[in-house]
């Protein structure tokens, strides 16, 4: 098995492409080490000492080092505990899968907005545009996008994986995604972080 990896527009993190699927639906964020308790795989990588954030996505894993660390230390360590977790054929989560892990309290609290019924139609619009369009460009950067709401013509968003520290992440979000739906969405007046 071979495990390739690529660069993101954070320098503090890597993706890490083990050639087969992370996982069969959704994505899933580890941003303590307490999180990470809910995968071994996780867990292994946070055990390094070294690591912030873990997140895994359909067909990759992104790794946000800590600050001051040196990704040619610390890659090796990461290349070799993915190997011994696919090469074993190794649950992903503890218990098999993620349907039984449940959303931290500080990750449900970010829900910054309820949508009102009358706006319906324009967050369908919102979801399909982030689904279909800025989904897989942030996933190519090694990250995702939650979308937290939509309230008196602001969308709310939050960054995950390597796009969360990102030093970009707010260019991506008011000159990328910002303008891709004010241009779709005339509803749409402004993009914020959650």
């Amino acid at each position: 098995m071979f495990i390739e990896t690529e660069t993101t527009p954070n320098p503090s993190s890597l993706k890490f492409l083990p050639g087969r699927q992370v996982m069969s639906a959704g994505t899933h964020e580890f941003a303590t080490p307490e999180a990470a308790e809910a995968s071994p795989l996780a867990q292994a990588i946070f055990d390094t000492g070294e690591v912030t954030n873990v997140f895994f996505g359909a067909d990759f894993i992104s790794v946000t080092s800590a600050p001051g660390v040196s990704w040619s230390d610390l890659k090796p360590q990461v290349v070799a505990i993915l190997l011994d977790h696919f090469v074993s054929e190794a649950p992903l989560f503890a218990g098999g899968d993620a349907s039984g892990i449940s959303i931290p309290a500080d990750e449900a609290d970010t829900l910054v907005v309820e949508d009102d019924p009358a706006n319906a139609d324009v967050v369908a619009q919102i979801n399909e545009l982030l689904e279909t369009r800025v989904r897989p460009a942030v996933a190519g950067d090694g990250g995702d996008i939650a979308y937290r709401g939509f309230k008196d013509g602001v969308v709310y968003l939050t960054l995950q994986g390597a796009c969360s520290g990102c030093p970009s992440s707010t260019a991506t979000l008011k000159h990328g995604i910002e303008g891709l739906l004010k241009h779709y969405v005339p509803e749409v007046l402004e993009v914020r972080a959650a």
